[in-house]
């Protein structure tokens, strides 16, 4: 007897009418007229199906992988090298003085790696130790220039000044100027691609 589910076609056969949902099934349900289990030997449409499914699941992983890596690999925690560049010699810093220098260095940008011309302001002190300053002001960013009458980093946009060491004086900046990593080296004066944060 057909099930209700199952309706009778003219030669006597039953057609199971229920709904099929069997894209991502190897097999439809087995079932037996004798309430036992019976096995169903696949068919081409079920092999297609089961193919078509694992296709896609390994298309959805290769576009997912590289967006989970960008998102959650920070590349910050890969080691890098430093870098650094000779921009003076020792001898032609006057102590005291600040020089400004231009030089290429290799800037990382999250994955990306570059070179970029950049400027910093270079400083020899009475002690032979050398610093070099960022550009920037540390308030909005804006270029300083030194004043050799008050001796002092000034910024012209909103009157932030600085120490020949990069002490705040005034204005509304809140932080000393940034560095950049130095190494003297045979009398020759290099400067590193990081920024140190002051």
């Amino acid at each position: 007897m057909c099930s209700a589910a199952i309706s009778v076609n003219r030669l006597g056969a039953c057609i199971d009418d229920r709904p099929h949902d069997t894209y991502c099934s190897l097999v439809a349900e087995p079932r037996s007229d004798h309430g036992g289990l019976q096995r169903v030997t696949p068919t081409r449409r079920s092999y297609y199906a089961a193919l078509n499914c694992a296709l896609g699941s390994l298309l959805g992983f290769a576009l997912g992988a590289p967006a989970a890596i960008y998102l959650f690999v920070d590349p910050r925690t890969k080691k890098r090298k430093e870098t650094f560049v000779e921009v003076s010699d020792l001898s032609q810093l006057q102590v005291g003085r600040p020089r400004r220098v231009s030089f290429e260095r290799t800037r990382i940008d999250g994955w990306r790696t570059f070179q970029e011309k950049a400027v910093a302001w270079v400083v020899r002190s009475g002690d032979g130790k050398v610093e070099a300053y960022s550009p920037q002001c540390t308030h909005l960013g804006c270029a300083y220039h030194w004043e050799e009458e008050t001796n002092t980093f000034v910024c012209p946009c909103h009157a932030s000044r600085f120490s020949i060491d990069g002490r705040v004086l005034g204005g509304p900046a809140a932080r000393p100027l940034d560095r950049y990593v130095v190494s003297v080296e045979n009398s020759k004066v290099m400067i590193g691609s990081r920024i140190r944060k002051a």
